[in-house]
């Protein structure tokens, strides 16, 4: 039912902004970013689940609560560098876009670099000496 509702909105801001963009380009970007903002609100209690099942996940499997956090801080700076360069985007700024992509990207790396130490640690163990 909730994708229903996710469409449903998002074609009715579409043809809203269809309409208004020729005479009003900045209230037709405020109802892109308006909507975009309200389908990211409406799945926060999902995003929440699914938090919950994968902390239960990681604890009855025994993995460091670090690693978990990690990944999900990860998987967060990639959502919100992805909704953030699409709404500049909108905007037609495409170079600025860009820019936050990338800007995720060495976030996501600075993140990950531990992660990837350890699996490195792991590998040389398995390694004969």
């Amino acid at each position: 039912m909730e994708m229903i509702q996710v469409v449903g909105l998002g074609l009715i801001a579409t043809i809203l902004i269809l309409i208004i963009k020729e005479q009003k380009p900045i209230f037709a970007f405020l109802i892109a970013t308006t909507t975009g903002i309200t389908i990211f609100l409406m799945l926060i209690g999902k995003i929440g689940s699914i938090i919950d099942v994968l902390d239960n996940l990681a604890q009855a499997s025994g993995v460091q609560m670090i690693y978990l956090k990690t990944i999900l801080k990860i998987i967060g700076i990639a959502y919100i560098a992805e909704f953030g360069a699409q709404i500049v985007r909108d905007a037609g700024q495409d170079s600025i876009a860009s820019k936050i992509e990338l800007a995720g990207k060495v976030l996501i790396m600075v993140l990950a670099i531990p992660i990837i130490g350890i699996i490195i640690e792991t590998v040389m163990k398995l390694l004969p000496v």
